[in-house]
């Protein structure tokens, strides 16, 4: 499965003629992604990335919406036991 995570854009620059920037994932993560397929973004906008690429731009709620999502799902992850290979179907 494929998921791309919301940031907040903290830094734009143009690098061997690509805009690029910094984006903050929240909790000290700070990443470098390509902007160049969402060209309207700036320093404080709201982006989903994914393998290192803003797809698009979205707002703040949105963005704190699926954060706080992705955080239950992490906290469900640790609670359910893990399942054996058997009980996987590998």
């Amino acid at each position: 499965m494929c998921l791309g995570i919301p940031g907040k854009v903290v830094e734009v620059y143009q690098q061997e003629g690509l805009k690029m920037g910094k984006v903050d994932f929240g909790g000290g993560v700070i990443r470098e992604a390509c902007l160049e397929y969402v060209p309207d973004l700036e320093p404080g906008d709201y982006t989903i990335i994914h393998v290192g690429f803003a797809l698009s731009k979205i707002d703040e709620d949105e963005a704190q919406k699926t954060l706080a999502l992705l955080a239950e799902l992490e906290m469900l992850g640790e609670e359910l036991p893990e399942l054996s290979e058997d009980e996987a179907g590998a």
